[in-house]
């Protein structure tokens, strides 16, 4: 085969029931040669099976096998493998829409300097149902800094320009490139398996961090990349991703490496960087306070009281009136017993159970 326009990495942990969607998807791309590099993480299940009889007779389809590592460790191994020019990432249980590659190849055809670009996404359930037909804002919290695409970047073009074939599916919808650099540090605003890179751009970012193995490894790599030069953004969704799959119960330490993986990236940038930021002092303060109290809350959730207490009280100090916080706090002077059924009903009437 010869060397493939873009690579499309898929980890993949027990996904069997899944997974050959996702592959599809990519097999049914429009944007011309594509390969499939499948990371078994350790599977338990019949994925290796799946993968043999319904691609074993197609070279595009490569199907990789390590110990279970994590999602971050799988992604990187796929990346390794990679030949593309191009490299996208996919979830196993997303699929992309079957233009998506052939714009965003255009896209980054179009402004060769962009080194990573993205697109919305739909929300379905695990019946297929569309919950949402642009969930990436709603997703990342982020976005509400933010609230057009006009104020993060200020270039675009029309979609329908840089592919005039795709108008009913693109409409006014725009393409829009610049710097983020600074931008990223108040969140994510980047989901995964929407992302194509460059290689270039790839090398330069060094792959996914996995000492968050049971989450967290996604934001430092969007950030990194963001930091590292101009990208750009799609405005049309071009994925479906499910919400509701029973893989994605929450699970505490889950939440905990999020948080701890959100902190310890922004810090050292703001600490270093913080006077050539283009964000004001308040936005600076505003993301410190939410990132500690993002761990904080996590941290009391899973026990872990005392480190709970240092980071809610460090949230408090970037931005004294927050009364959910303050609420929080105080739980952490209750007995343990106490303090679990006081945190249940609490979160029970916040509605968050």
């Amino acid at each position: 085969m010869s060397s493939p326009i873009v690579s499309a990495v898929i980890p993949t942990y027990n996904r069997a029931h899944c997974l050959h969607r996702a592959v599809d998807s990519v097999l049914a791309q429009t944007c011309g040669e594509v390969e499939v590099i499948v990371v078994d993480d350790g599977s338990t299940d019949d994925t290796t099976a799946v993968v043999a009889s319904r691609y074993g007779s197609d070279p595009r389809v490569r199907l990789l096998h390590q110990p279970n590592g994590g999602v971050a460790s799988a992604r990187n191994a796929g990346l390794r493998a990679a030949r593309g020019e191009l490299v996208a990432l996919l979830d196993s249980d997303d699929t992309w829409a079957p233009w998506k590659l052939r714009l965003q190849v255009a896209c980054m055809r179009r402004r060769p300097e962009v080194g990573m670009t993205w697109t919305d996404m739909e929300a379905v359930d695990p019946d297929g149902r569309v919950l949402s037909q642009a969930y990436l804002r709603t997703m990342y919290s982020a976005y509400r800094w933010f609230p057009t695409a006009g104020a993060l970047f200020r270039d675009s073009i029309p979609l329908v320009e840089i592919d005039p074939g795709l108008v009913s599916i693109v409409g006014d919808r725009r393409f829009y490139a610049g710097d983020l650099s600074s931008a990223m540090v108040m969140g994510n605003l980047v989901h995964t398996s929407t992302v194509v890179l460059t290689r270039e751009r790839l090398q330069a970012v060094g792959g996914f961090p996995e000492q968050y193995r049971a989450g967290g490894e996604d934001y430092p790599f969007h950030l990194r990349t963001c930091r590292l030069g101009p990208v750009g953004y799609l405005d049309v969704s071009a994925i479906q991703y499910l919400r509701g799959g029973i893989e994605q119960i929450a699970r505490p330490e889950n939440s905990i490496n999020l948080a701890r993986a959100f902190l310890e990236v922004i810090t050292p940038i703001i600490e270093r960087e913080g006077a050539t930021l283009t964000l004001s002092s308040a936005m600076i303060d505003a993301v410190l306070a939410e990132a500690h109290g993002w761990l904080g809350e996590a941290l009391l959730d899973a026990g872990q009281t005392h480190e709970a207490l240092l980071h809610l009280t460090q949230s408090l100090r970037h931005r004294a009136w927050q009364p959910r916080l303050l609420g929080l706090l105080a739980l952490t002077a209750l007995p343990a017993p106490v303090r679990g059924r006081a945190r249940r009903a609490f979160r029970s009437l916040k509605g968050l159970d």
